[in-house]
């Protein structure tokens, strides 16, 4: 549960440091999860800053990731991204990536563009393929805004991923002639990969890929008022569908060898943000 009185403080000291080292907020942020790290070199212009250095963002300590934040543009288009995120599995807390998110928001920013490694639970989006998640299922049914304070806790998530953005996202595609699927996103738990038993089930319910982030983002972003859009890169097929053991390293090889595309699209659909009516001041 957020303790409201600890955090706050935070925020205001994070947003107050992001102030003073970048002056006014990008209309959009990006978190990047494993694989997409490659995105960082898009940016023109780029300024760092530790995470050490704010408050209210986490340290999480997962291989690939990179604690800091990341600021620029892509195009005309003016990015903070986010190198590492905390993860539910990292200490059962589910509310570790709330004073990021809520920092950002006291910004200023108005989109979060969530990207991840997911693990494929369709054939046709082989290891490789980038897929728009269009929906989620929180399969552990845990929710970083339990005890959140008045109606607001009633977060609407029947459009938690914006579709403006994912029309966006899809017409980049086809004018790149890019195949970029669309589908719903499941998360689990972890940090231990799923039964094909699991896997199974989530597919019967209506998922296309699996993986242990995202989600809890999403469900905070949304209750913080940002928009949402979600990207997901599949680096292996799901338990039960080959013949290959999951493994964290085999996460991050093929993310590697995936990742210099998924960065050059990410880039392409964040530098077309600038032309959106609806991001404009």
């Amino acid at each position: 549960m957020i303790d409201r009185n600890t955090l706050n403080p935070k925020i205001d000291a994070s947003v107050a440091q992001l102030q003073s080292r970048f002056g006014a907020a990008p209309e959009v942020a990006v978190v990047l999860g494993s694989g997409w790290a490659g995105a960082v070199e898009q940016v023109q212009g780029a300024e760092h800053l530790s995470y050490a250095e704010l408050p209210a963002f986490p340290q999480p300590k997962v291989e690939g990731h990179v604690n800091e934040v990341v600021v620029g543009h892509m195009g005309a288009q003016r990015v903070v991204m986010l190198r590492g995120r905390a993860h539910t599995y990292e200490s059962g807390d589910c509310t570790g990536m709330a004073g990021a998110l809520r920092s950002l928001k006291a910004w200023g920013v108005k989109v979060l563009v969530q990207t991840n490694a997911s693990g494929s639970l369709r054939p046709h989006m082989p290891p490789g393929s980038l897929m728009l998640i269009s929906d989620h299922i929180n399969a552990p049914q845990r929710s970083p805004i339990v005890g959140e304070p008045g109606s607001e806790r009633f977060v609407d998530m029947s459009a938690a991923y914006d579709l403006e953005l994912r029309q966006h996202a899809k017409s980049v595609a086809k004018a790149e002639n890019l195949i970029v699927g669309e589908g719903v996103y499941c998360w689990a738990l972890g940090p231990q990969f799923e039964t094909p038993a699991e896997i199974r089930m989530f597919a019967a319910w209506g998922a296309d890929a699996v993986g242990m982030s995202t989600v809890p983002e999403t469900i905070l972003a949304r209750h913080a008022g940002l928009r949402v859009m979600g990207l997901a890169l599949m680096t292996n097929m799901a338990a039960g569908l080959s013949d290959e053991a999951l493994t964290h390293a085999l996460t991050l090889q093929q993310a590697q060898a995936s990742g210099a595309r998924a960065a050059a699209y990410l880039a392409q659909v964040i530098a077309g943000m600038a032309a959106l009516d609806s991001l404009k001041s």
